[in-house]
């Protein structure tokens, strides 16, 4: 026997535990992963494109510079001296109307001394060595970038720092007339632009993206937790399906096992009961010469085919017969059922209200359909010790063909419904509680099923199904 303490060592299958889990964990993750490569190449494309974009400024500002100051100032003045305020605010002018619509923060241009000779912050004129490696790259003739960010340290982290800024070192050099080959350097441009806002809008396409993955992923995991969960139960409910069958087939082989004792026993028991009985009928024939009144052979005899049905109950549960199908019709059957019951129907007062709709021909067994017509009309007429009324509808639905019997009586426990039908369970005072055991055999095996209840009302009903075909 299978113990139910069994079912809390039983642990289920918790696929969804870990896969949430693991899950939530792989798409946080893949999530940042994505975020993160796309926002570092979108700033990859926009350090590109500010390089390009800044090197093409600075070929502008060298060609205004040189065409608009150099050359006029030294035509003008000689040389170049931008000591000379006439000359740094002519420089100025220049410098400024040719970066009027640009984001540029600072200019600041180096003689080939390191010395800053004109800057937009007048403060950083005259000051040296402040050019650094890129200055000498732009001496030797090479263009340098060098990207300055500043901000919080999480700030910095997360890379969105409050202010991004990119400086361009490029040589100032003369032009030739009517030549692409380059003149000799000047000097050194450094041209400083703010790159915050374009930074920031990066920033904000980030967060956009980690949003929209992360929305789209949490999607795909609900479904796929769905889906997870609803698998889960399903091998819960397999496993339980498992269990059961396990306890049902332990419960078969009891019952099996028992059969075959009861068989046997019977077999032992109803030789010398058919002696008994044959006894009993010579001793009441020879008493009746001598002592009509004496009952003691009636009651052997009573006892002895009482016994006799117990034992024949007992071999009609432990060798259930197969069904011998041949065209049958239920009504049929229930009337000869009722005429048999007549005598004992009348003794208890009980009649029988019959609603017959639509009863088509199957195929079963007549004789074990009587019998288990038999065992449920006897039932009810017990349940109406006083007398009532047996109500019993045949009717069909969905391809079955269902016969209700419903009786008056007062209905049964809760606690006794549920027991109905397990072999020897019983609540009368003289039964083998086989009876609706034997019906449920017998209706199972011609492929239907057999189902009790209690009534709205009152009394209980026990409802026989059978397929049509």
């Amino acid at each position: 026997m299978i113990n139910t303490n069994n079912r809390e060592h039983v642990k289920p299958f918790k696929l969804v535990k870990y896969f949430s889990l693991t899950s939530l964990f792989v798409i946080l993750l893949g999530t940042l992963i994505l975020s993160s490569l796309i926002t570092r190449r979108a700033q990859s494309v926009l350090l590109k494109k500010s390089k390009d974009y800044a090197a093409l400024m600075a070929e502008n500002l060298n060609h205004q510079i040189f065409v608009q100051f150099i050359l006029p100032t030294a035509l003008q003045f000689g040389r170049i001296q931008l000591r000379n305020k006439v000359q740094f605010e002519r420089l100025d002018k220049v410098v400024r109307n040719t970066l009027h619509s640009f984001k540029v923060e600072m200019v600041n241009i180096y003689d080939l001394r390191n010395i800053i000779s004109y800057s937009f912050n007048e403060k950083l004129v005259g000051r040296k060595g402040l050019g650094g490696i890129n200055y000498q790259q732009a001496v030797n003739g090479k263009s340098s970038f060098r990207m300055i960010r500043t901000g919080q340290f999480w700030e910095m982290m997360i890379g969105i720092p409050k202010e991004t800024k990119l400086c361009t070192y490029t040589p100032l050099r003369a032009e030739r007339p009517l030549s692409v080959i380059k003149g000799p350097i000047l000097g050194v441009m450094e041209i400083v632009q703010d790159l915050s806002e374009d930074s920031k809008t990066i920033a904000r396409f980030q967060l956009l993206i980690s949003l929209i993955s992360a929305l789209v992923m949490g999607m795909l995991f609900v479904v796929l937790r769905y889906v997870v969960k609803h698998g889960e139960e399903i091998i819960e409910r397999r496993a339980q399906e498992r269990l059961e069958l396990k306890e049902r087939l332990s419960h078969a082989e009891r019952l099996a096992t028992v059969g075959k004792m009861v068989a046997g026993i019977s077999h032992e028991i109803r030789n010398p009961l058919g002696i008994i009985s044959s006894t009993a009928e010579l001793l009441k024939q020879r008493l009746n010469t001598f002592d009509p009144k004496n009952r003691l052979p009636d009651v052997i005899i009573q006892e002895t085919d009482r016994l006799n049905r117990i034992i024949t109950d007992f071999l009609s549960f432990a060798r259930p017969k197969i069904p011998d199908l041949m065209p049958c019709r239920v009504d049929e059957v229930l009337e000869k059922n009722l005429t048999f019951l007549e005598p004992e129907l009348e003794r208890q007062r009980v009649k029988i209200k019959k609603d017959y709709r639509d009863i088509p021909e199957i195929q079963a067994d007549p004789h074990l359909l009587y019998q288990a017509f038999l065992n449920i009309l006897i039932n009810a007429m017990q349940s109406m010790p006083g007398g009532g009324t047996i109500h019993i509808d045949i009717f069909t639905y969905d391809k079955r063909l269902n016969i209700a019997f419903n009786d008056e009586g007062p209905g049964i426990d809760e606690e006794v419904l549920q027991k109905i039908g397990e072999p020897f369970f019983t609540t009368k005072e003289k039964g083998t509680g086989l009876g609706f055991a034997i019906v449920k055999n017998i209706v199972q095996a011609h492929r239907g099923s057999v189902k009790i209840e209690n009534r709205e009302r009152r009394g209980a009903r026990v409802l026989v199904s059978l397929p049509l075909n």
